[in-house]
């Protein structure tokens, strides 16, 4: 009873430290060259990772790998679309949204916090984060003194700052630094934007200390830097950069706020994977001229669902981003360190003096025997009410963000010829009176087609689109869904329209019931049921499909695609429960049933 008592009282007096702890407020400063804590020199060793792509039950388990391997800090995007679920309603409490908690678990792991909660943020994001129901507005222009997009970001940026302000260091949180845009000389030059969006953050509460981030070019540092802004090089790899970075400001500090570990990945590409002795070349450098740095991302996660965003670099060019964001970091995206970790946390242990903690164990791996699917039913069966409307219109004039949309019509006048699309966005299936004819890529602008002669009078045709993620950076971002313009056939423009809008929501597709089989052929939902004894990660191995999406017990993991390189998607072990699961998998392309399996890695 005694040693009871008295271990009671030594977790009341540990916890009441933490508290205390938690409760210290700090001074986080800057002079020209350096940063200060408390008025101290201090270095930030920092490695990103983002709260909305990592399953809320391993967040800390990554922020504690984050400081095994040396980091002192912890930079975060926090995604505007993520928490604006819908125009004017806010979401910072539910499952991953929780960004207050995700924020005070870096604290109670001892991690400091760089926020970064956009507006826009690339990140390979869906939109770089903004919210698609500004693209219902035909001449919406982003990220400038828009009054549309103004009073948009003015809602988002007075609802996030509630939940931050608490957090400052200055109020007895963890964030030490706030950015006030991102990479915005890689976009634009309006200056009145940048200084209107830092004083917003200012009246919000969110008194920095600031900083910005961009590319470490004179033109990019003129048009992306905020005056009194701490300047973050993206990347600051070289004297070079910082030399830059000081010609522009030289009463700031600046800063590495993107070093690269690894790089991005599009389907149809090979896994990216970056020189590792010239990260450990660059690594050095920043270490042994005592500059900070963030790593992006020191752990990647999972563009679960339909987060993943794209790039464009010409009007006709296309690249999606594939599902898993692995990025070939420290960290995997199932949690384990890499040779590259153990290779970085070496690295920075000569070069601090605080205690780095052991490497904590890994997250439990399952494999899941072979689950064998059938067909249920097929998009085509499980149409909704459509829209009558003279010409197409994309997803977003709709309040439709991804997904997959149909439109309908009957070739009148022409009726076979060269059909031709303006613009596909971005995967189209063209079919008459059934029959699947051809398929639209968006990416290279080769969006004509032949249409066969039919035997009907007045041919039906369908042209289903499936959207894969609007472009997150540059001058292409007005990326709408679906068909943005028109159809021609022989130059002829295709009027009157059935619009039938197919969003594949996780809740309309686990309500889906099984049809009778007859006809289900391209676009066809295959479910499978399978017990488990016990939980854990798994990939799930899609490479025995084509194309399409994949939803565990209603949690939709993301897109594949045969064309890879991804051909497995990450499951965590909070969407398996012992017992009885099912999965559904749909895909656009293939007419037989395959099995899938789990796996307990990525490749």
């Amino acid at each position: 009873m005694f040693l009871q008592k008295r271990i009671l009282l030594v977790s009341c007096f540990l916890l009441g430290l933490i508290q205390l702890q938690a409760q210290q407020k700090h001074v986080f400063s800057f002079d020209k060259t350096q940063f200060m804590l408390d008025g101290k020199p201090f270095r930030i060793i920092s490695g990103e990772m983002h709260p909305a792509r990592i399953p809320k039950e391993y967040w800390r388990h990554r922020i504690q790998m984050a400081k095994a391997m040396g980091c002192n800090t912890i930079a975060a995007y926090f995604f505007w679309n993520y928490h604006e679920i819908k125009e004017g309603v806010f979401d910072f409490k539910t499952g991953n949204r929780n960004i207050a908690e995700f924020i005070k678990i870096c604290q109670e792991e001892g991690m400091w916090v760089m926020a970064r909660p956009g507006p826009y943020v690339c990140a390979e994001w869906d939109w770089g984060g903004l919210p698609t129901y500004l693209l219902k507005i035909p001449d919406i222009k982003i990220r400038c003194m828009d009054d549309r997009y103004m009073a948009a970001l003015k809602r988002y940026v007075t609802a996030i700052s509630k939940e931050l302000k608490p957090l400052l260091c200055n109020n007895g949180g963890p964030i030490i630094l706030t950015q006030v845009e991102n990479e915005y000389g890689s976009y634009a030059n309006d200056k009145v934007y940048l200084k209107t969006l830092k004083k917003l953050w200012e009246q919000n509460g969110i008194t920095g200390p600031f900083y910005t981030a961009d590319g470490p070019t004179d033109f990019m540092l003129d048009a992306g830097n905020v005056e009194g802004a701490a300047i973050g090089l993206d990347s600051g790899s070289n004297d070079e950069n910082f030399d830059a970075a000081t010609k522009h400001n030289p009463n700031v500090p600046a800063f590495s706020s993107e070093t690269y570990p690894g790089w991005l990945t599009h389907w149809k590409e090979n896994w990216q994977r970056p020189d590792t002795n010239g990260l450990k070349k660059e690594i050095e450098y920043l270490l042994k001229n005592n500059r900070s740095f963030n790593l992006y991302v020191i752990h990647g996660g999972t563009n679960f669902g339909f987060t993943a965003g794209a790039n464009a670099f010409s009007p006709t060019q296309f690249q999606p981003d594939i599902t898993s964001y692995d990025y070939d970091a420290p960290i995997n995206e199932q949690g384990n360190a890499t040779p590259k970790y153990y290779m970085l946390r070496n690295l920075i242990s000569k070069y601090v003096s605080y205690k780095i903690p052991d490497v904590p164990a890994p997250i439990k791996t399952i494999t899941i025997a072979p689950i064998q699917l059938s067909a249920i039913s097929a998009v085509w069966k499980e149409l909704p009410q459509p829209i009558a409307s003279p010409q197409p219109k994309p997803m977003e004039y709709y309040n439709q963000n991804q997904g997959l949309i149909l439109y309908r019509t009957k070739l009148i006048g022409h009726k076979s010829g060269t059909l031709t699309i303006t613009e596909p966005h971005d995967f189209a299936m063209v079919f008459i009176d059934g029959k699947l004819i051809d398929t639209i890529h968006r990416d290279g602008g080769r969006w004509s087609i032949k249409i066969p002669r039919s035997d009907s009078k007045d041919p039906q045709l369908d042209i289903l689109v499936e959207g894969m993620g609007h472009i997150n950076f540059a001058q292409y971002m007005i990326d709408r869904k679906g068909i943005t313009d028109r159809v021609t056939l022989n130059g002829m423009t295709l009027m009157d329209w059935q619009t039938y809008l197919l969003p594949m929501d996780e809740k309309t597709v686990a309500a889906i019931k099984p049809k009778y089989p007859e006809g289900l052929q391209n676009g066809v939902f295959y479910k499978g049921n399978f017990n488990l004894t016990e939980t854990g990660d798994t990939y799930f191995d899609m490479s025995k499909y084509s194309r399409g999406i994949v939803y565990v017990n209603g949690h939709n993991l993301g897109r594949y695609w045969n064309v890879g390189p991804q051909q497995r998607l990450y499951c965590p072990a909070g969407w398996l429960k012992k017992g009885a699961n099912d999965i559904v998998v749909f895909d656009l392309l293939q007419n037989t049933a395959a099995s899938v399996e789990g796996k307990k890695e990525l490749e």
